[in-house]
């Protein structure tokens, strides 16, 4: 099965948005969820999907074996914490932090010491919660080189039977230029939450067969 980021998922009765993010094991390279954004307009959380419902017989969009009205009662997978600086969003035993999305730090400057403003060293943060363990992998998620040269972004995954990451999908390049590369499980090196780090260099991913991506707007 293939997961491309940014597919229409639908339900039994309707669409519910896009392909947004991923949720996989770290250990093993299962994907355990895939991550709802909902699409034209609608104002929606994100939804946790957990892969079990993701129907593997279907072609094209990502189809769910659930209805949107039960979708719409699984987890919403984003929120918000005003923490200090140093301190993570959510301490809880069931969850995670997947990717996070920092605020606008407060911004004080003067040069005139009759006007002194407290410091606040807390910021605003919306994050994603994903099971304790798991990480989260997005569209923009970097992708590393062995030697640490970043040489593209996540674009999708091939996953086995059993929900297991076989090969992922890189895109390189830009715009009428970009290119996908298939990466098998093999040579990747870990999986992080938004990174993903390869055994191979950088020139030995450029040996590796590319084939030219004609989707508009990726």
């Amino acid at each position: 099965m293939r997961l491309e980021l940014g597919t229409p998922v639908r339900c039994t009765d309707a669409e519910l948005g896009e392909l947004a993010d991923v949720v996989i094991d770290p250990l093993s390279k299962r994907i355990s969820h895939v991550v709802v954004r909902a699409t034209h307009g609608k104002i929606a959380p994100s939804r946790l999907v957990p892969i079990d419902l993701v129907d593997r017989t279907a072609e094209g969009d990502i189809c769910l074996t659930c209805t949107a009205d039960e979708a719409a009662k699984l987890d919403p997978v984003q929120d918000f914490a005003y923490v200090k600086l140093d301190e993570l969003p959510v301490d809880d035993p069931k969850w995670d932090v997947g990717i996070e999305r920092a605020l606008a730090l407060p911004y004080y400057q003067t040069d005139d010491p009759a006007f002194a403003y407290p410091y606040d060293d807390h910021v605003g943060v919306t994050y994603d919660r994903v099971p304790k363990g798991e990480v989260e992998i997005r569209r923009s998620s970097v992708v590393s080189s062995s030697d640490e040269d970043a040489v593209g972004h996540v674009d999708g995954f091939l996953v086995d039977d059993s929900d297991c990451i076989t090969h992922i999908v890189l895109a390189r390049g830009h715009l009428w230029k970009k290119r996908e590369v298939t990466i098998p499980l093999s040579a990747i090196d870990k999986v992080e939450t938004d990174l993903v780090t390869l055994k191979l260099t950088k020139q030995e991913l450029g040996e590796l067969p590319a084939v030219k991506v004609r989707r508009f707007g990726a």
